[in-house]
């Protein structure tokens, strides 16, 4: 039997639009991803989460689906996404790809024969219509309704283009029991499941006292329906193989919430393999804040048999660089410090890589890419900017097409002469290319940190001080942050560093040594 290689991986996200072009029309797209997979081998992953390639309208970069069973041409084909999955399976490389189970596109047919018949049909029925809406507000921006030409209200807590889908509709999960075993047929090895806390919706739609978008729970976010629905998938991932390539397979969920207590369900024995843990990068760079975060996780998941990846970035929050280097991104005048951010961001790849479990990578994480604050307003994609006016500058900062090669744009990502979202005039000292030959670079400490990280050994803290997160990994293994300001002491033979010793560990800069 293969282990459960899913525990202890490091996993990387592929957004395809901004990944490698293949096709020569400034979006990323399968065969990018091919002609780019010796790159993903190099780095030393062992998974490849691609997030949405499905035919979709792209309203919501792919997470508006109109087909969950195929591949936008923009993307390729089937064979195109079929011969990938073979390809990485020669590196020992899986997939993982991505469902989007809370809500579909206004294009899904499902959807316009919803429209098409009218009010009490059982078409509408796979929706949550109703004649009145109520107070409820839309994640991305404005209310969460929207009328139809004969007088009725959908609900769609994302972008209008994305009307949720009705879970207590029997019709609905087992459309996504089909869609599932479809994609593991196909020899994917694992799920990651979008806006795994949602789904099911208190039945009588009561508007709240407080309507203002949270991740807390509330009669749209972690009802108890969840559990027995994810028991369920569990159910249909045990039953393949796990005896040959790809192995046992996996789901984690997208389960975001506002305290960590939130997640408390998702960690019962039978359900989600996995559920992300996003509290490391909602957390300062604050030595007591991250210890509280790192000891919380850690408990949550000691006595359970699910999984809590780490993360520090992906394709919905500012990149790590900036993000240290000035805090939340709230407006396109934040003034960001690159270089303490920089790191920063560093130093915090060694955390996330020597923490017990698994690890997600997002695209251009290993680069040390900034997030990109200047997009000219009629190239910004996001609907969360444009349904905010643009109160909201969005995420596209951090999907901007990631650079390969050369001086100047587009960097290797494409022969067209531009990119679905225009790149920065100076990334030529961030690409592949020049990383790769330059021993200090962030790419080079990302793949030695992937390599030596600790597979296994107890995890144990160590008292360094107030602003040090210092821990062991078994014997011989230690991770040292200092988040303090003052130059520390190297105790033990040095693995690896996130910045040069000088005359010891220097503020914002961790090391891993053996003891």
């Amino acid at each position: 039997m293969l282990s459960q290689w899913w525990r202890d991986a490091v996993v990387y996200q592929v957004y395809p639009r901004s990944f490698a072009d293949g096709s020569g029309d400034g979006t990323g797209d399968f065969a990018g991803a091919l002609a780019r997979l010796p790159y993903l081998a190099d780095l030393g992953v062992e998974a490849v989460w691609f997030s949405p390639f499905y035919p979709s309208p792209l309203a919501d970069g792919g997470y508006d689906v109109a087909d969950y069973c195929d591949v936008d041409p923009r993307f390729g084909t089937l064979a195109d996404f079929d011969a990938f999955v073979a390809a990485a399976a020669t590196h020992g490389i899986r997939v993982i790809v991505d469902i989007v189970p809370n809500h579909c596109s206004s294009a899904h047919p499902a959807f316009q024969a919803a429209l098409e018949a009218g009010p009490g049909s059982p078409e509408r029925d796979l929706f949550m219509f109703r004649d009145e809406p109520n107070n409820w507000q839309s994640i991305f921006g404005g209310p969460a309704w929207t009328q139809v030409a004969d007088g009725q209200w959908y609900l769609h807590l994302f972008d209008s283009s994305q009307p949720d889908w009705n879970w207590r509709n029997p019709a609905v999960p087992a459309m996504f029991e089909k869609v599932i075993r479809f994609w593991l047929d196909r020899g994917v090895a694992g799920l990651r499941v979008d806006v795994a806390h949602g789904l099911f919706k208190d039945p009588e739609l009561p508007s709240v006292p407080d309507p203002a978008p949270s991740d807390r729970p509330s009669p749209w976010f972690h009802r108890p329906e969840l559990i027995g629905h994810y028991a369920s998938w569990r159910a249909i991932l045990d039953s393949y193989s796990p005896d040959v390539f790809p192995g046992e397979r996996t789901a984690v969920g997208e389960f975001w919430g506002t305290e960590i207590t939130h997640l408390e369900p998702y960690f019962r024995p039978g359900g989600m393999p996995q559920a992300f843990n996003f509290f490391l990068f909602q957390t300062a760079w604050d030595a007591a804040a991250l210890k509280h975060t790192i000891t919380t996780s850690i408990g949550l998941a000691a006595e359970s048999d699910v999984v809590a990846p780490w993360v520090i970035s992906n394709h919905d929050v500012v990149r790590p660089v900036t993000r240290y280097g000035g805090g939340p991104l709230a407006s396109r005048d934040l003034d960001v410090d690159v270089a303490l951010g920089t790191r920063r961001a560093r130093a915090a790849a060694l955390l996330l890589l020597a923490l017990p479990g698994s690890s997600y990578v997002y695209q251009g994480e290993e680069l040390g890419l900034p997030e990109v604050i200047d997009i000219p307003d009629a190239f910004r994609d996001d609907p969360v900017f444009h349904r905010t006016g643009g109160a909201r500058l969005g995420r596209d900062g951090c999907r901007v097409p990631i650079p390969w090669s050369g001086t100047a744009k587009p960097y290797g990502f494409t022969e067209a002469e531009s990119t679905w979202l225009p790149q920065p005039t100076n990334w030529g000292g961030l690409t592949v290319e020049a990383q790769q030959a330059d021993p200090g670079s962030t790419l080079n400490l990302y793949k030695r940190a992937i390599a030596a990280r600790p597979r296994g050994g107890a995890f144990a803290w160590l008292d360094r001080g107030d602003d040090v997160i210092a821990f062991t990994r078994g014997e011989g293994f230690t991770c040292v942050v200092n988040l303090s300001a003052q130059t520390l002491p190297v105790e033990g033979e040095v693995i690896l560093a996130s910045g040069p010793l000088e005359g010891g560990l220097p503020p914002d800069t961790a090391v891993w040594v053996r003891s």
